[in-house]
């Protein structure tokens, strides 16, 4: 049994905590071990990373900043030069290919450094892997007319699996009494207009066709594509924010129908308006419910609380899988926030055991909730604090993974390939779980 109450006061990592929780959670892959350790702790790129033979994907800062410090404080060319992922395989604990978000953080104890010009991840003197960095598709070479380049608009991610449409790079739940606490998208958009760096805020429906023309044409990778922004609390270039965002799937879907799996990410609606982007193509819908707790939810996600409210949310999530189907109801929630301070649980089990209601409540239903590992961002209102133990995350792993089990749901859809080896969602390892048999 793992002693989860002393593991919670957040060890250091290390190769030691690391083979502990090897031997305590046999039911877990070591990549996804591994995976969420290194999000939740992010990576420190030597210099000499970065002198790698040949072009790759650098971050694009596709909605959020995903890095434990400001963009400014960056050094030794992170700020232009991390790439948007990794892919490590091999090293210590023989990890098959595992695909992580970067996110920078100059103060990690894991560090990328280069040993015969190939990028090596290390923990302590340890390699922990080979990494591989995405690389540039072919049509990101392309302008627009409009003179806009296509990461800026229709940057791709998941090691070019997912087209990431952030076609509203603000959130009109502004301030600390409505911004999500966790949630950077309004800093990080003044951070990247502040480095002089070009930074669409409201994306124009010509761009992203010029764009998608082109992956049409040049690109076999990329399977599905996101829509998504900050909230629309009145109106959007005098759009309702239905409208402003159904736009842009009657625009994709009629120039490229059922190209790519289409998905959206936004604000629970109601079924009505749920329909509108079902028949404008949408196929799968994320409702984010952010946090299972009700007391926390309104503390986390103020305007959220304030606007729709926890019931209103968890109700109008539940009636959308009577248009999408529950299967392609896909809500996600910040995986680390309830142990946040100063509202969060103060111990692992209460925010596990919370959790785990939330994700019975949902896949008893056939919903299948899936989480990012919350990064502690400096300008939120939570800020630089220490995020969550390891433990905390292998717990929530094998809390997700057994209630995913024990109703026999289905692999997710628009996630690609589950399994660890084959998993590219970044942001967490919940598809690195899926079919996972154990170790002895």
């Amino acid at each position: 049994m793992v002693d989860v109450a002393t593991l919670e006061k957040r060890p250091p990592s290390t190769i030691a905590l690391l083979e502990e929780m090897e031997r305590a959670y046999k039911d877990l892959p070591m990549e996804a071990i591994v995976k969420q350790d290194i999000l939740r702790q992010g990576i420190h790129f030597l210099p000499e990373a970065f002198q790698v033979i040949g072009e790759y994907k650098s971050k694009d800062y596709f909605i959020f900043s995903f890095d434990h410090i400001p963009l400014a404080d960056l050094k030794d060319g992170a700020d232009t030069k991390a790439p948007e992922e990794i892919k490590i395989h091999g090293g210590y604990f023989g990890l098959l290919k595992t695909v992580i978000s970067t996110r920078n953080n100059p103060h990690s104890p894991y560090k990328m450094k280069s040993v015969d010009g190939i990028p090596t991840l290390f923990l302590g003197e340890i390699s922990i892997g080979q990494a591989e960095y995405p690389p540039i598709p072919s049509w990101y070479k392309h302008k627009t007319k409009n003179g806009k380049f296509p990461g800026e608009i229709a940057p791709v991610i998941e090691w070019g699996y997912l087209l990431y449409l952030t076609v509203f790079r603000n959130c009109q739940y502004f301030g600390k009494d409505e911004e999500c606490a966790y949630c950077d998208i309004n800093h990080n958009y003044r951070q990247q207009k502040g480095a002089g760096r070009p930074y669409t805020g409201v994306k124009d429906v010509e761009d992203i066709l010029e764009v998608l023309s082109w992956v049409d044409k040049e690109d076999q990778v990329a399977k599905v594509y996101t829509i998504t922004g900050g909230s629309v609390l009145t109106s959007l270039k005098k759009k309702s924010e239905v409208d402003f965002y159904l736009q842009y799937p009657e625009a994709i879907e009629k120039a490229f129908p059922k190209r790519w799996m289409g998905k959206l990410v936004a604000q629970a609606f109601e079924k009505e308006d749920c329909q509108k982007f079902k028949d404008a193509g949408i196929e799968i819908y994320h409702p984010n419910y952010e946090v299972w707790d009700k007391q926390l939810f309104e503390k986390i996600c103020p305007g959220k609380a304030s606007w729709i409210g926890w019931e209103t949310w968890i109700r109008r999530v539940v009636d959308s899988a009577e248009v999408f189907g529950p299967d392609k109801v896909i809500p996600n929630f910040v995986g680390g926030v309830e142990l946040s301070e100063p509202w969060g649980f103060k111990t692992v089990k209460e925010a596990i055991d919370s959790t785990k209601q939330g994700l019975d409540f949902f896949m008893n239903k056939g919903i299948v909730p899936r989480f990012t590992a919350w990064c502690p961002e400096p300008y939120t209102t939570l800020g630089q604090q220490a995020g969550p133990p390891l433990v905390y995350f292998c717990e929530l792993l094998r809390a997700w993974k057994e209630t995913f089990e024990k109703y026999n749901l289905p692999t997710p859809p628009g996630y690609g390939e589950p399994g660890p080896g084959k998993a590219v969602f970044s942001v967490s390892a919940f598809m690195d779980v899926i079919g996972y048999s154990g170790r002895n």
